[in-house]
């Protein structure tokens, strides 16, 4: 059973990293993969009422998750329905190259560990398009952005679904992980960002408009209301956790009935087609259900393993072949730059105990920074990074000569930044 078990997940997964090739969406992939994984277990299984036990407790802590992202990508589209986001946009005013990309380098930065990395890439990207006329320029600004993103989510809770995942699980905590993992993060993004400064010296934007898409339907109290208060309610979820105790996911869905509230309120004298677009139900129909199935998917999937004890048995030998645990985390960082890092963190999950790895131990925060900025090393590692190749049609080889290395370069000196300072403070 158990070798039927594996070769099954490894099929399911190499469909996954060859989604494109194959012309199978990752999606159809997880889902088939965790419902063959699951059949398995269940006809080589002779205790029913066990599994179903076990099945239960994977679909709760996979909700969990899915509620937490469904809520958290909701906020985001009121927000840009309303316009939002022009109001960091707006506050762009620069005309050289190398003072901008630092300038968006941190806002995205900061942005993505409020909002989430992918989210971040789009909404930079946009902005991108109507700040520099070259395509050639708007790659490495582009890339950047995808590093940037990617550093950012992975030292706060709600910046990059991995994170997210630790979070929700009990492997970290809020401010354990912020105190922990921004200062590498940071360091991941500023290696690279003092190369492409050379790179792009004495360059200048050539065409500089910072004019916004518009705020049709929508005034500038209803713009900034809306962005500040969605904001302040993604901002808020850990603080919620923090005195109530209850799942992040409550706290997101709470926020949520008041954003709810209050586009109701503000739009509720409006003709119906004028308010359509602005209410939050349209923007549940924005959402990317296809990336929410595929977390269930391969969530499930992954639990599979665990309760088969295959993910045991890896831990196993990872300890055995590389003994110590920086370099097993640090492999599986640069691992996920060509596989989708949520299975590789919730594998991590599997193959290691709260018991033997408390809350915030080494292990989890040095997870959540290799898993989280691993991605950037290739275009491919990373939803925020697929994003911008589809965005602004960043060739694979393109990314590898001329960003792959400045990522490499980050990823490694972050990593080493973080053990440093674990060593020091601990």
């Amino acid at each position: 059973m158990l070798a039927a078990i594996i070769t099954t997940f490894v099929v399911a997964y190499a469909a996954i990293a060859l989604e494109h090739p194959i012309g199978i969406n990752k999606s159809a992939s997880a889902l088939l993969g965790a419902g063959l994984l699951w059949t398995l277990y269940a006809v080589g299984s002779s205790d029913p009422a066990l599994i179903d036990k076990q099945l239960n407790e994977s679909v709760s802590e996979t909700a969990q998750i899915v509620f937490f992202l469904l809520g958290a990508m909701t906020i985001v589209e009121v927000i840009d329905a309303h316009n939002g986001f022009e109001v960091i946009t707006s506050l762009i005013r620069t005309k050289k190259q190398v003072s901008l990309i630092w300038l968006v380098g941190f806002v995205t930065f900061f942005l993505s560990a409020v909002l989430d990395n992918l989210t971040t890439t789009i909404v930079m990207i946009s902005l991108m398009r109507k700040l520099l006329y070259h395509p050639s320029d708007r790659l490495f600004f582009a890339s950047m952005i995808v590093i940037a993103a990617n550093a950012g989510g992975a030292w706060s809770p709600i910046g990059d679904v991995t994170t997210t995942m630790l979070w929700i699980g009990g492997q970290i905590t809020p401010l354990a992980i912020i105190k922990g993992v921004f200062l590498a993060s940071l360091i991941n993004l500023v290696v690279p960002l003092f190369v492409v400064s050379y790179l792009l010296r004495n360059k200048e934007i050539p065409a500089l408009s910072t004019r916004g898409r518009g705020t049709a339907g929508t005034s500038m109290f209803e713009r900034n209301l809306m962005f500040y208060l969605g904001l302040g309610i993604l901002i808020a979820v850990p603080a919620f956790k923090a005195v109530t105790h209850l799942p992040p996911f409550m706290g997101i869905l709470f926020g949520l009935g008041i954003l709810w509230m209050v586009g109701e309120l503000i739009h509720r004298h409006k003709e119906e087609d004028e308010k359509k677009h602005l209410t939050l139900l349209h923007a549940l129909t924005r959402i990317d259900m296809g990336s929410i199935v595929f977390f269930v998917g391969i969530l499930l999937a992954v639990a599979a393993l665990e309760h088969t004890h295959v993910l045991a048995m890896l831990a196993n030998w990872l300890a055995a072949a590389f003994g110590r645990e920086d370099i097993i985390v640090i492999a599986l960082g640069l691992v996920s730059a060509v596989i989708d890092n949520v299975p590789l963190v919730a594998a991590a999950m599997g193959m290691y105990s709260l018991t033997q790895y408390p809350p915030d131990s080494f292990l989890w925060e040095f997870v959540a920074y290799c898993a989280g900025t691993g991605g950037s090393i290739l275009i491919i590692g990373s939803a925020a990074g697929v994003a911008a190749m589809g965005l602004e049609k960043i060739q694979f080889f393109w990314y590898v000569r001329r960003i792959s290395g400045l990522a490499l370069l980050g990823y490694f000196a972050g990593a080493a930044a973080y053990i440093i300072q674990y060593r020091l403070l601990d």
